[in-house]
């Protein structure tokens, strides 16, 4: 699954559980529950028992929230209101499609050469 996410702190596995998911983002459970109420488009899926499992995109949801709430300064309510907003591609060249998936070729390309040089 090498190249699914270019965001490094994410593992290299498809789906996660609130403890790891509150372990990558840096913040505690509870936060990430809060965040589910506050952000709409934050739905991990349940199991029978109630136990959340987060998807590799809910994941990276969660990277973002964090980083407009922590990093960028935004409120609840700004950051909400920025993830309902298109990407802008000067804001965030990754965004675009073809941008995100030649950058992930590269990733992947990089990462089989330095397996090579390390074997």
């Amino acid at each position: 699954m090498p190249g699914a996410s270019a965001d490094p702190r994410i593992p290299d596995k498809k789906y996660f559980r609130i403890g790891e998911v509150a372990a990558i983002a840096d913040v505690e459970t509870h936060v990430l529950r809060f965040w589910e109420t506050e952000f709409s488009t934050l739905k991990p899926a349940k199991s029978k028992s109630g136990q959340r499992t987060y998807a590799r995109k809910d994941v990276l949801l969660v990277l973002r929230i964090r980083d407009l709430l922590y990093e960028d300064g935004y409120t609840i309510a700004g950051a909400r209101k920025r993830l309902r907003r298109r990407p802008d591609p000067a804001e965030d060249p990754l965004a675009h499609p073809r941008v995100r998936g030649l950058a992930d070729r590269i990733r992947k390309e990089v990462e089989d050469l330095l397996q090579l040089v390390e074997d």
